[in-house]
């Protein structure tokens, strides 16, 4: 709430717009409150300060309403981030549905992961695909895609495998996924193979199911060394073609590596070939 009034104030004067009261310095007092009454267990006292700032919200809101009533582009400039601004406002904790967590990109998710060192990831969901062999060349994304709305695992499974199969033009034999893919959707379930999966596990699928664990380093790889950790690019088409172009970067990094190697043998080969100098 207090980047709001601060996008808010500063988009006022931007344009001119004068307010009764601007709240910039008590806002900014009563966000810093926030956050130490709650570092301190004195939620009391920060829902006070979360009360006050939602009520100056308010205010503002309000006051900006009655400045630019008539007055049809600066409604037009004004209405998208009011919009964000009360629904920041009107939010609770524990409501469900969408809501704002960044007002520079209202698209942003939050993603529970289970995890205590990150309980909670903010963004949205990417599905990478690598194949479950061992390819000589390296292991390469064959299909990678941005899945808004934080939908179940299990769920994006059946579209997923779709479309890499109309990408690749190859069926999946076999799909090997860990385990928060209990309950998918795929039409075929008997040719996805869950792991920790005891029942109808013979020993060339344990080996393949072994190696659904190489996706991992994939997906760090792509997030720390081709920038899927962070998307600069706005709006949820922007996910998507960072997503896309995250996993082709990748690709593109073991082409070169295979053809490196392969200049490396033409130039040895080549200097094989010259004899060596005569040394009397």
């Amino acid at each position: 709430m207090h980047r709001a009034i601060v996008k808010l104030v500063g988009l006022a004067r931007r344009n001119r717009v004068p307010l009764r009261q601007s709240y910039l310095r008590m806002a900014k007092r009563a966000a810093i409150m926030v956050g130490r009454y709650t570092h301190a267990h004195q939620f009391k006292r920060a829902r006070r300060q979360l009360k006050f700032l939602r009520t100056r919200l308010g205010r503002i809101i309000r006051d900006i309403r009655r400045k630019i009533d008539g007055d049809t582009a600066l409604e037009a400039r004004f209405g998208p981030l009011l919009g964000l601004a009360q629904q920041v406002r009107s939010q609770d904790q524990h409501q469900r549905g969408p809501k704002v967590y960044a007002l520079h990109a209202p698209e942003v998710e939050c993603i529970g992961k289970g995890k205590a060192r990150a309980p909670y990831e903010f963004g949205c969901e990417v599905s990478i695909a690598t194949p479950v062999t061992s390819p000589k060349g390296g292991q390469f994304v064959l299909h990678t895609k941005a899945l808004h709305g934080n939908p179940f695992n299990g769920h994006t499974l059946g579209p997923v495998i779709a479309d890499m199969e109309k990408l690749t033009g190859v069926e999946a034999r076999r799909i090997c996924v860990d385990k928060g893919y209990r309950g998918h959707n795929h039409p075929h379930r008997f040719r996805v193979w869950i792991s920790g999966q005891v029942r109808r596990v013979t020993a060339p699928i344990r080996r393949e199911m072994r190696r659904r664990a190489a996706v991992e380093p994939v997906i760090g790889h792509i997030k720390a060394e081709h920038r899927m950790d962070r998307n600069y690019l706005k709006g949820r088409p922007g996910d998507c073609i960072n997503a896309v172009l995250a996993a082709a970067g990748y690709n593109f990094g073991l082409l070169l590596r295979w053809l490196a190697e392969l200049l490396r043998a033409i130039i040895r080969a080549f200097l094989e070939t010259i004899p060596a100098p005569n040394i009397a």
